[in-house]
């Protein structure tokens, strides 16, 4: 099973119920940013490329409470930096399960092992590994060895002790549909709960500028990967609603829904979304009533949105796509066999 049943029926009633209130403009998905704080140096990131002020700059649990309850979102994804080294992380994440929230940690898992004392398994609560690809490719992209082994090695910790465990792959310019594929075998064999898989876009911050995908290239690739998962030759766990990965391989035409997975940080309420860099609001309502979101997404002709398919800005358009009755059953396939 990759998304639950529980998280699956609770998000579309939410959009059902925004549906019926008039609301045009609602998350799904809250990207909560405790510290831009990490262990790592990865090209096709750079959070840490802020000033030191910033850095050393935590989240309060109770500031990360009221973003979360101030925007309303169902599921709550913890990014960074690395939200391991937040001293009040375990905080952070108890009070969002009894919230009933949906969370995801994401980490790189080199503080894993160690700091699964700190929490407990439920159904509302998942690590999310970052790993990029097999052991060569995923050292290469965080630019330092030892990392992939030391991820399994934490995820299969992680999945003993009764945690979910999802993982998070970027693809990348230059990916050999071949090693994806068998990457995707590989965590078949761990065990894990799902996994995600999305296009790397330019960042603005990132080292790396070079080896983010155009939007053509992207559609061929993903295609290419996952044909044999849309044949049905590969039972690929997947932590997606599938009409998303029909995007990706170009079968659906789908434009942004930059306000589904708004990102609030030590910064505030990023403008429009997790991936620009524009500043920032105060609060979650000046977000939705002061952007002007006809100017962001693909139709817009904005140069700076003209290549993005990232899961952030077209998972939440999915989501509300699968609640149309003709895309209903293909959604709920992936998650209960029908």
């Amino acid at each position: 099973m990759a998304v639950q049943l529980k998280q699956a029926l609770k998000v579309g009633a939410y959009i059902i119920k925004q549906r019926l209130q008039g609301r045009q403009h609602f998350p799904i998905v809250l990207m909560l940013e405790p510290l831009f704080r990490c262990n790592l140096a990865c090209s096709g990131c750079g959070k840490i490329q802020h000033p030191t002020e910033i850095l050393t700059r935590n989240l309060t649990p109770s500031q990360c409470f009221s973003a979360v309850e101030e925007c309303g979102a169902p599921v709550v994804s913890i990014p960074g930096g690395e939200p391991l080294l937040h001293p009040q992380i375990d905080e952070i994440v108890e009070g969002l399960v009894k919230r009933k929230k949906f969370v995801y940690l994401c980490t790189n898992a080199l503080l894993l092992e160690k700091s699964l004392h700190k929490f407990k398994p439920s159904p509302y609560f998942a690590f999310s590994v970052h790993l990029d690809g097999l052991e060569e490719h995923h050292d290469k992209c965080v630019d330092r060895k030892g990392v992939f082994q030391k991820a399994v090695s934490a995820i299969k910790k992680a999945k003993a002790q009764g945690f979910r465990v999802t993982t998070n792959t970027t693809i990348f310019e230059g990916a050999d549909p071949q090693e994806v594929q068998k990457f995707l075998d590989f965590l078949g064999t761990l065990g894990t709960d799902g996994t995600m898989i999305s296009p790397g876009y330019s960042y603005e911050w990132a080292p790396d500028q070079q080896h983010f995908l155009k939007r053509e290239q992207t559609k061929s690739l993903f295609k290419e990967i996952l044909m044999p998962w849309k044949l049905g030759q590969k039972n690929w766990n997947f932590n997606h609603n599938p009409l998303f990965l029909d995007f990706l391989m170009g079968e659906k035409d789908y434009e942004c829904t930059p306000w589904g997975s708004p990102s609030y940080s030590v910064l505030g309420w990023q403008k429009p979304c997790y991936l620009l860099n524009e500043g920032h609001y105060e609060t979650f309502q000046e977000l939705i009533d002061n952007t002007q979101w006809e100017n962001y997404g693909h139709n817009s002709n904005n140069p700076q949105c003209k290549d993005c398919m990232v899961h952030c800005g077209y998972e939440p358009t999915a989501a509300a796509d699968a609640m149309n009755p003709v895309n209903m059953k293909r959604a709920l396939s992936s998650i209960i066999n029908i």
